[in-house]
């Protein structure tokens, strides 16, 4: 089995803060919750969770290159897909992101080739196969030599387009050059360090189209660019209710930050990076517009890397119900927070320890579960 090692390096800081204070309570009794983990399935190495409209099955990206399929429980002997031939995987590089489409008739996945750079690709389903020979490239992305920080969120959001979270191209403290700005994260002529937005539908000889209203469609920046000012954004979702957006960035050497983007906003959105890491300065002046975390840990704490995961909004835990449910990669140990407008409301440990948790999926049920590199698919149920 692969270990995906998301890197972020270990000195410094303590405590963990929030923008604006915090205070108790939020939107979900946080604190009443009791969860454990149910293993569903053996998948290896998963990375990435999705599922698809008019299916009943848990899709689940192996990192070496397959997408495989959980049905009723039960791991489909065959893969659904199988590119590991494309895919050069080990370390954090692999097939890294999966996605359907809102109607279910297209399979995105995003994956990292044999040279190290960032594709995404699309199939056709034919029932619930894939057909292999549809394979179209909607989006080829250069990667510096670094093999770290190679993003991967690939996601539909509630307005239907397709959603792309790109790291700042690797090694440390970003190290993007020859830009205006500076490092990637920063610098608006470059994909790497940001969260793209685009519709995948071909449009005038392109792969894909690019919403009008994209915050750079008409000049001012490369016009796939939703929000920038990240080191490497692993894993980003929804809130299935609101259209809250939440992005977990992973940190440098001392700070993990999780970002708040309230529903239908977000558009230009800086986080900061490299200029700050979380709340605190790291490089440079702070940009006058980045926006600070609703939540930041400090490596102090065993943290090193975030991982995202989702507001709950299923049924079997309603103590649970509209907190924000996440881990870090290194302690595993899950937890949750919530919001009272775009304030950090609650926090609290679950006292329940994954081991080597890469993500987080949520069923179309809204009940949640965890990828965990040692552990492979399970589900958070309550205790």
């Amino acid at each position: 089995m692969l270990a995906l090692v998301v890197v972020a390096c270990s000195d410094g800081g303590d405590g963990s803060s929030a923008r604006n204070g915090s205070s108790n309570g939020g939107s979900g009794r946080v604190g009443a919750a009791k969860v454990k983990l149910t293993s569903i399935a053996r998948v290896e190495g998963p990375t990435a969770f999705a599922t698809r409209q008019g299916d009943r099955a848990l899709y689940v990206t192996e990192q070496v290159g397959r997408v495989r399929a959980v049905r009723d429980g039960n791991l489909d002997a065959q893969p659904v897909l199988d590119v590991t031939a494309d895919v050069g995987s080990g370390g954090e590089r692999g097939l890294l992101g999966l996605a359907f489409s809102p109607d279910g008739s297209r399979m995105y996945v995003y994956y990292t080739n044999r040279d190290g750079d960032i594709r995404v690709d699309e199939y056709a389903m034919a029932g619930n196969s894939v057909d292999a020979g549809s394979r179209r490239e909607v989006l080829a992305v250069d990667h510096p030599p670094a093999p770290n920080h190679n993003g991967g969120q690939t996601s539909f959001g509630p307005d239907g387009n397709l959603y792309l979270g790109l790291g700042d191209g690797g090694g440390a403290g970003d190290m993007g050059t020859g830009h205006a700005d500076g490092g990637n994260a920063q610098s608006l002529d470059t994909l790497l360090g940001k969260i793209l937005r685009i519709d995948p539908t071909p449009s005038a000889g392109a792969a894909y189209t690019i919403p009008s209203d994209n915050p750079f469609a008409d000049g001012g920046g490369l016009p796939e660019i939703w929000s920038y000012g990240l080191r490497n954004p692993w894993r980003f979702s929804w809130d299935r209710k609101t259209g809250d957006m939440w992005i977990a960035d992973v940190g440098q050497n001392q700070w993990e930050e999780v970002d708040f983007v309230a529903g239908g906003r977000g558009a230009g959105t800086n986080f900061g990076w490299n200029r700050l890491e979380g709340t605190h300065q790291f490089s440079g002046q702070a940009p006058a517009n980045a926006v600070a975390p609703i939540y930041e840990y400090s490596h102090a704490d065993g943290g090193c890397s975030v991982s995202g995961g989702y507001v709950y909004r299923g049924t079997k835990i309603p103590d649970l119900r509209g907190a924000y449910v996440f881990t870090d990669y290194c302690t595993s140990t899950l937890r949750a927070i919530t919001e009272e407008g775009g304030r950090l409301a609650g926090q609290r440990d679950l006292g329940v320890k994954g081991n080597q948790v890469t993500a987080f999926g949520e069923a179309q049920d809204g009940e949640l579960y965890v990828l965990s590199q040692s552990d492979g698919l399970q589900r958070i149920d309550p205790a």
